[in-house]
């Protein structure tokens, strides 16, 4: 069983950008459909982005045209881009791993491995 690692979060500005990175250690990357969700302070986890084996790639209706989740196969390493961030935006991004690909997008059940997350503080 894979350890996911999550970094690359921090405390930026709004509109400011942060690339956050998702690792295995114990294992790799390749053979898991990778998602990313986040949580807000008070709030539920909401999903975010996720990529599947194949590499296509799913995105929660608001995210889509500000965040990129992308695949690079010889890093092992599924990043998630984020751009022109707002201060709602504010939360713990983590990591997932789903040993059955995804075909459709996904939801927080389709997940077996999480990260601890990355901490993303956006100020206005």
């Amino acid at each position: 069983q894979a350890r996911l690692v999550e970094s690359g979060g921090g405390l930026v500005q709004a509109g400011d950008s942060l690339t956050l990175s998702c690792v295995a250690y114990g294992g790799t990357l390749s053979r898991y459909a990778i998602g990313w969700f986040r949580q807000a302070p008070g709030k539920e986890a909401e999903f975010v982005a996720a990529v599947s084996r194949a590499g296509r790639a799913y995105y929660a209706d608001s995210m889509l045209g500000r965040f990129t989740i992308s695949r690079v196969i010889a890093e092992d390493t599924v990043y998630l881009q984020l751009n022109s961030l707002k201060s709602e935006d504010t939360a713990v991004y983590s990591c997932a791993a789903a040993t059955i690909d995804l075909y459709k997008r996904p939801s927080r059940g389709d997940f077996d491995y999480w990260g601890q997350g990355t901490q993303v503080s956006v100020s206005s």
